[in-house]
């Protein structure tokens, strides 16, 4: 079966059998990926820095695209309520109940969530916030903690490069993540040297670059959570 058939199935509210697990969650991450450089050289779009107005920017330009797409049945929405009043980035969400592995969702119950940072953080002291702050704001550090994410095994980071290189980045993310594992921030986190972040992409752009990460979780939830990081440099095309 295909993967177009699965989604055609999925989206319509069968329960197809032999459906991967996050096969559709996947999906949407690669969909997601393909719109990004779209999204961004957007002519109608408005060169905008901060992250509370390229996030939503983001979630109406995905729901265009979205229309006529192979998800027709699918839409993003910015500001998904999570734990302890906090709020996720962005949802993706079914206009019709769906049930996967035996999980209902539905327009009220996303199938994904996505977390978004801008790469540099605005100030020296956020600067290491895509992974954790004492805080508590930083964007690994919610879904090890359960802040986002709770609910789910899979979920998504979007990281916004506003200088410098995706291989630059690559570096400063994962030795902050090192230097966790010899000297937590007493945030309650654990971390080992095991949830560094690895290259997803075969063919490398330096338009988009797409890495994935696993994380033990210090909640209730005893799975790890699977990251998928999906970084834009937004220096490219800009007007």
């Amino acid at each position: 079966m295909g993967e177009e058939q699965i989604q055609k199935d999925f989206f319509t509210g069968r329960i197809t059998s032999g459906i991967k697990p996050h096969t559709i969650q996947l999906s949407i991450i690669n969909f997601i990926k393909q719109q990004l450089p779209l999204w961004r050289d957007d002519p109608e779009r408005q060169n905008e820095e901060s992250e509370p107005k390229l996030n939503p920017q983001l979630s109406k330009f995905l729901n265009t695209r979205t229309s006529g797409n192979i998800f027709p049945m699918i839409f993003f929405h910015h500001e998904e309520p999570q734990s302890d009043k906090r709020h996720v980035d962005i949802s993706v969400s079914p206009e019709k109940e769906i049930i996967i592995e035996a999980q209902t969702y539905n327009k009220y119950e996303p199938v994904l969530v996505i977390e978004c940072k801008r790469l540099p953080a605005p100030t020296a002291k956020t600067e290491k916030e895509y992974v954790s702050s004492q805080s508590t704001a930083g964007g690994i550090q919610r879904f090890k903690l359960g802040l986002h994410g709770a609910k789910y095994d899979l979920a998504v980071m979007i990281g916004y490069i506003q200088k410098f290189t995706s291989d630059y980045w690559l570096t400063k993310v994962n030795c902050w993540i090192l230097e966790l594992v010899k000297n937590p921030i007493g945030d309650g986190c654990v971390w080992g040297d095991d949830e560094i972040l690895e290259e997803s992409d075969i063919n490398k752009s330096e338009d988009i670059r797409s890495y994935h990460s696993y994380h033990i979780r210090t909640c209730k939830k005893s799975t790890p959570i699977e990251l998928h990081h999906l970084w834009i440099s937004m220096n490219q095309g800009c007007k």
